[in-house]
């Protein structure tokens, strides 16, 4: 039998989002192809035609360039921070930011405090952003344009009343008399900005300098007082020069020409942080930290770079101290072995730390002490001493332990107690086990491993791609979720449950909210610095909506649990691979798999249901074929058996979607509720199990890249019970449903046939007709989901193995 079908819809959760399903080299390609499109370049602002007090914009921004150049010429940074403390503003901070300040505020006025956290604002080039902090876990990232400011006369101290620029001072100090700064997309991005320049550039010094005035800004020879130092990244490779050192010691940032082409080009200043040369010195984001490199570049390095921590037994792979035979210290009952996470996005922070106590036979004690951004090795700070106090040692590690996360070791590490602290690291809770990208086994080993196995062939096969490292490596670098220095493939189970609380009561909070607007965006932020600060990312962003939420954090989250399970049953592989390691996992599971016969009902059956209940989808101009491999008879002792599913009223036999890092984890433990309740798909009837009577939803779960074709689409019995409620739109509470335990059959815009149904056992139902719209074309959902709240409603019968393919490819019968 041959079947031509397309490639289905995006994984996760996705109702038409196909671009979640591509690989990282994917998206940026589609992204590069898209330039231009999406995103029309904005129209030029007609800033003459703006008035503020009687003046164009144009004429105010003229007069705020003289101001700030006169301004500079005879008032010292530390009047400059005088004057701010005499009107209460934040006189904190590097010469530079001090000099935007006070001139802003002597130009145009007192700033008011932020409206959210009521913090400090300050003009960052683009717009004004709060520099305060939300909560303990989160800066504020509120940023505006048009800034409330104080209505009140400045206060001038003597020492600027005697200057030689008093009286041009005192002409703003009437609040009528201010000029309204504009801050928008103009021809002048480097307003009020003072720059300097250094060493070789692509361009001669002559020719930035009118550059840099022409678009509004000034230049200096000295860094003292500037926005930014511009320089070559050669500058410090060839050691730096003083004007670089003093830059570095005055907190100027050192940024490359790529800010002015990249501001001068988008009309605004663009973010200093993102062009900084001091922690990125390389060519096209080559040897940058991974959130500033290109996705298809990070996804690369990911993927080569090799885990050098695996759980909380293990030495870290940079000390070489496992190679002497080192070892984690312990001491009652404590293993001295910590590593933490702290992402602050208001504060462009997202570091990791790892501290460790490691005894070396026939040497003395090591404390190692490692933080930085995940993938930037070069700029990270580390530390490697050896202790012959072994008291000296464990005081110092408690000593650093209370320093960077601000609390206790001892009630941390003996009752998990701990308190976030403003700006300070989290522990993140391994387990003590072996990372799967650690333990499963390497590419080199699995054909080894396969050829000493006494499992059946095709299930030696199977089982060979859920030990390996690959899927797992896979499924943390799709979600940003791979940092070599940190084993989220290992965490506890009070560190799980402390992310499924977070979870579940943000959404909670968010479905209450009364806030709108920047309030509420505020909220969002909070939470996203939060999550990503317990899973920690290699690059982190701030939540929006609902989908995101379902994408990123609930379905990330499942799959770290399952992956922390796998992890825990596979353990160490590789040094056993002649003792048929695959046989042994395979007792581990505890449940049956074998390969179903080819020319049997059963397997002819369900070649049916999927040609009928799978569609093509069109992704990036390709399109996706599906092929079934083989078909495995699956019989879990976990979950409930065959025979009890079967005694059930209301049965069908329907279609499961997962990963197949997942996959290990609902063969040994059976299916497990959702993990929360979101107005999505796949989510949005509750903290159920969910299938469908469509091969194709089943399918975006299954889907991994282009590139690794394989997966797996799993087949269940499922009972809907006595009660079945119909809904085509998320309920405003599940917990009612929950409780009374009833079946919700979510009703799809498209539904199988049903006098194409056919009976298979007896009494269960194979919903296996062609695919027709429904009469529910306002529904959110594309395709029927069945969704109950009692695991033991649901039974694991078949594993369909499926390769996906590009262009018109045919689904075979395999002979």
């Amino acid at each position: 039998m041959k079947v031509h079908e397309k490639r289905s819809h995006s994984h996760a959760h996705g109702t038409g989002d196909e671009e979640k399903i591509m690989t990282r080299k994917q998206k940026a390609d589609q992204l590069k192809s898209n330039e231009g499109k999406e995103s029309p370049k904005k129209p030029k602002v007609e800033a003459d035609n703006d008035q503020h007090n009687g003046k164009a914009t144009t004429e105010v921004a003229k007069e705020f360039e003289e101001f700030c150049k006169s301004v500079r010429e005879h008032l010292s940074v530390a009047q400059m921070r005088e004057i701010l403390e005499a009107n209460g503003q934040d006189s904190s901070g590097s010469d530079a930011s001090v000099v935007i300040k006070c001139l802003d505020m002597l130009f145009y006025g007192p700033l008011e405090k932020c409206q959210i956290c009521n913090g400090d604002l300050e003009f960052d080039g683009n717009r004004y952003s709060c520099k305060g902090t939300y909560s303990e876990w989160s800066s504020c990232v509120y940023k505006t344009r048009s800034p409330a400011r104080k209505q009140e006369p400045l206060k001038l101290p003597d020492s600027v009343l005697n200057s030689p620029v008093a009286e041009l001072v005192k002409k703003y100090e009437d609040p009528k008399l201010r000029p309204h700064r504009y801050v928008g997309v103009t021809d002048k991005p480097f307003l009020g900005m003072m720059i300097s320049l250094m060493g070789r550039l692509s361009r001669t010094h002559q020719y930035w300098k009118t550059k840099i005035e022409k678009h509004g800004g000034t230049v200096s020879n000295s860094v003292v007082g500037v926005t930014c130092l511009v320089a070559s990244p050669a500058e410090r490779e060839r050691g730096g020069s003083s004007k670089l050192v003093e830059a570095m010691e005055r907190g100027v940032r050192v940024v490359s020409e790529a800010w002015l082409l990249d501001s001068i080009e988008k009309q605004e200043a663009q973010p200093l942080e993102a062009y900084d040369i001091v922690t990125d010195l390389a060519v096209d984001g080559k040897g940058s930290p991974w959130d500033k490199q290109v996705p298809e570049e990070h996804a690369i390095e990911s993927l080569s770079a090799e885990l050098k921590l695996y759980g909380k037994r293990g030495v870290y792979k940079d000390t070489r101290l496992q190679e002497q035979g080192g070892q984690i210290f312990e001491e009652d009952g404590i293993l001295y072995n910590c590593v933490f996470s702290l992402c602050d996005q208001g504060g462009a922070i997202n570091e990791y730390c790892i501290m460790q106590l490691v005894k070396v036979p026939d040497s003395n004690l090591h404390l190692y002490y490692k933080k930085g951004r995940v993938g930037d090795d070069p700029n990270a700070e580390e530390r490697l001493e050896e202790w012959k106090d072994v008291d000296g040692a464990v005081k110092e590690f408690v000593r650093l332990f209370e320093e960077v996360t601000g609390n206790e070791f001892e009630p941390w590490e003996r009752e998990k107690k701990f308190q976030k602290k403003p700006l300070k690291f989290y522990p993140i809770d391994i387990d003590d086990g072996v990372d799967v990208r650690c333990g499963g086994l390497g590419l080199r080993q699995l054909g080894v491993a396969a050829a000493h196995c006494k499992l059946e062939p095709m299930v030696a096969n199977f089982m060979k791609v859920l030990c390996g490292q690959e899927i797992y490596k896979y499924a943390l670098m799709e979600m940003d979720l791979d940092a070599p220095d940190l084993p989220m493939g290992m965490l506890s189970n009070v560190h799980l449950k402390r992310c499924e609380e977070v979870l579940q009561e943000f959404i909670e909070k968010v479905k209450s909210m009364k806030e709108s607007g920047p309030k509420a965006e505020a909220v969002w932020s909070d939470f996203s610095q939060r999550w990503f600060t317990l899973m920690h990312s290699s690059r982190p962003f701030i939540f929006r909506d609902y989908q995101e939420l379902a994408d990123h954090a609930a379905a990330s989250f499942e799959c770290v649990r399952d992956i922390v399970v796998a992890s825990h049953m596979i353990g160490h592989m590789g040094d056993d691979t002649l003792d048929d390691p695959l046989s042994d996992r395979y007792k581990k599971i505890g449940c049956s798999i074998s390969p179903l016969d080819k020319d049997s009902e059963d397997y002819k059956m369900i070649l049916n249901y999927v040609e009928k209940t799978y569609e093509p989808v069109k992704l990036a101009d390709i399109e996706y074929g599906i092929s079934v491999e083989n078909i495995f008879n699956v019989e879990t002792k976990e979950g409930p058996s065959f025979d009890k599913v079967k005694k059930l009223p209301n049965k069908r036999l329907l279609w499961c979607g997962t990963r197949s890092s997942n996959l290990l984890r609902h063969l040994h433990k059976g299916f497990l509720p959702a993990s929360c309740s979101l107005p999505v798909p796949g989510y949005m009837f509750g903290k159920g199990v969910v299938c469908s009577d469509a091969a194709a939803e089943a399918a975006r779960y299954g889907f991994t890249a282009v590139d690794r074709p394989e997966g797996f689409l799993v087949l269940a019995v499922f009972s809907q019970g006595e009660e079945i409620v119909e809904l085509k739109n998320p309920p405003e509470d599940t917990k009612t449903l929950e409780e009374k335990k009833v079946c919700v059959k979510g009703l799809g815009r498209k539904k199988p046939d049903e006098s194409e149904y056919i009976d298979w056992k007896d009494d269960i139902k194979v919903p296996c007709g062609s695919l027709i719209p429904s009469e529910h074309q306002d529904s959110p959902l594309e395709y029927n989901e069945y969704t109950v709240y009692d695991p033991r409603q649901v039974s694991m019968r078949f594993l369909v193995g499926v390769k996906f393919e590009e262009k018109d490819t045919v689904m075979d019968a395999q002979d």
